[in-house]
């Protein structure tokens, strides 16, 4: 495959998209040579070439915040790869976590960056948690705990079984997005987030769903 990727011709050097492979977050831009993608195969860790530098780099080799490369991926036309990742530490040089922090259209603040739906609603519902009750509906379930937080998944749940089996498409995604957002609620109560799940169903995937539940029998 590598025979195939279109190296810049003057450069050698294709360009490099690090994407968190669990919250879909892109973490950095790069650009690598041959001996760079071979390099990351060959550890799993992702190298890149400096242009400033003009040398190979190894992601987190000074600063300990390496960047552990699951897949490689090329874009159509084979100028382009995605480092399908799973970040230790930061990612940007600026000790920010990615290097995509400053918005195009309008200013933004020293904790915005950007972000995919989810995360972007992981982030608020922990925000919510420091919010007032009486303005914020996260924060009041959080405040009345498990029980009431059980209670809504268990509602939310009978819903999006009903909708299923009887209502419009509409109604399905209502219901499920009503039952997932209950659910994120549940794991900031818990200290967890959609990313601690994802790397659940990461390490599923490819097993059997029948082996996988009697694997925790």
């Amino acid at each position: 495959m590598l025979d195939e990727l279109k190296w810049d011709t003057a450069t050698g050097l294709v360009t490099v998209v690090a994407q968190d492979r669990l919250s879909g977050e892109l973490r950095m831009l790069a650009h690598a040579n041959r001996e760079a993608v071979e390099a990351t195969l060959r550890t799993g860790i992702a190298h890149f070439f400096s242009r400033s530098r003009q040398r190979l780099w190894r992601k987190g080799a000074t600063s300990g915040n390496t960047l552990r490369v699951r897949e490689i991926w090329a874009d159509c036309d084979g100028d382009a790869l995605v480092y399908l990742v799973e970040p230790q530490g930061p990612s940007c040089h600026t000790g920010a976590r990615t290097c995509f922090f400053r918005r195009v259209d309008r200013a933004t603040s020293e904790a915005e960056r950007a972000l995919p739906l989810l995360e972007a609603l992981t982030e608020t519902i922990a925000r919510r948690a420091t919010a007032d009750a009486d303005a914020s509906y996260t924060k009041s379930l959080l405040d009345q705990g498990t029980a009431k937080i059980g209670g809504k998944l268990l509602e939310e749940a009978g819903e999006l079984a009903e909708a299923l089996a009887s209502e419009s498409d509409e109604r399905v995604a209502s219901e499920a997005a009503d039952l997932l957002f209950h659910t994120m609620v549940g794991l900031q109560l818990r200290g967890l987030t959609l990313r601690d799940v994802a790397a659940v169903l990461a390490r599923r995937f490819g097993v059997s769903g029948h082996a996988e539940k009697a694997s925790r029998v």
